[in-house]
C-alpha cells in the first residue's frame, strides 16, 4: 500500500464540487506535481489555523514509559480495522490510564485524494475534534468506497463536527493544508522509510508492519516496559 511521495499534492476543487454521488476518484487526474506558491490560511476551518495542528498528534501523557507510534492512511483498510476493533481497548488500558503516550502519523495510501481529504477535514476540525473525525472516517470508510460517494460522506462528517459545507469547501481545497500535510508525510518518509500501513513503533523500535492485535500490543508493551 505504499505510495511514491515526493511531489505535492493538490485537490481539483471540482473532485468534491459535484453534489450528487462521486465515483472512487482516479489518482492521475487527481495528484498535480507542485502546489502553487501563494499561501492560504484556513480561516473558514472552525476559525481554527492551519499552524494549530501542524504536527503530529497525540493522546496521553507525555511523560508514559511508553510511546506509541502508529503511521496510518485514512484510506487504508487495515488501518480501519485497527481503529475500529483494536484501538478502543488500547487507548481504555494503557493510553487513558497514562501508561502510554501514543502518536498517530499520517500517510498516504491509494486513493490518495480520499486519505488526503480525510487528514485536511480532521486537522480544519481543531486539535480536540481530531482523533474523533479521524475515527469517523475510519468508521465509514466502507461506505465511502462502496456507495462511491466520498464527498457526501466526508461532508456529513464535516457537518457532524460543527463545521458549515462552505468551511467543508474550504478546507478540503486549501493549498496551505496541502503543503503542510506533503512536508509531514514527506518528513515522514525521510525518518522512519515507511512503505506500508498500518506500521507501529514502540519506543523507537518497529513493533510491526501491519495492524497489530491487542496480544501483540500487550506482549509489546510488557518487553518495552523491561
Amino acid at each position: 500500500m505504499g505510495l511514491t511521495l515526493g511531489i505535492a499534492l493538490y485537490f481539483t476543487i471540482s473532485t468534491f464540487m459535484h453534489k450528487g454521488p462521486t465515483t472512487m476518484p482516479n489518482l492521475s487526474r487527481r495528484l498535480m506535481m507542485a502546489v502553487a506558491a501563494a499561501t492560504l490560511f484556513l480561516g473558514a476551518c472552525s476559525g481554527q489555523s492551519s499552524a494549530a495542528s501542524d504536527g503530529d498528534m497525540s493522546l496521553g501523557d507525555p511523560d508514559a514509559p511508553v510511546k506509541m507510534v502508529e503511521y496510518a492512511s485514512l484510506s487504508c483498510v487495515h488501518c480501519a480495522t485497527f481503529n475500529n476493533e483494536v484501538f478502543p481497548e488500547l487507548k481504555e488500558k494503557y493510553i487513558d490510564t497514562g501508561k502510554v503516550h501514543y502518536t498517530f502519523k499520517e500517510f498516504l495510501t491509494p486513493p490518495a485524494e480520499v486519505a488526503a481529504a480525510g487528514f485536511l477535514l480532521a486537522r480544519c476540525a481543531g486539535e480536540d475534534k481530531y482523533f474523533s473525525v479521524v475515527d469517523s472516517i475510519f468508521h465509514s470508510q466502507q461506505e465511502m468506497f462502496t456507495s462511491g460517494d466520498v464527498r457526501g460522506t466526508l461532508l456529513r462528517i464535516a457537518r457532524s463536527a460543527g463545521m458549515t459545507e462552505e468551511q467543508f469547501q474550504s478546507c478540503i481545497s486549501s493549498e496551505e493544508g496541502l503543503r503542510a500535510l506533503n512536508t509531514r508525510i514527506e518528513k515522514t518518509q525521510r525518518d522512519a522509510r515507511i512503505t506500508s500501513t498500518p506500521t507501529f513503533m514502540i519506543n523507537g523500535k518497529l513493533a510491526k508492519e501491519g495492524a497489530m492485535t491487542m496480544a501483540e500490543i500487550d506482549a509489546a508493551i510488557a518487553a518495552a516496559q523491561k
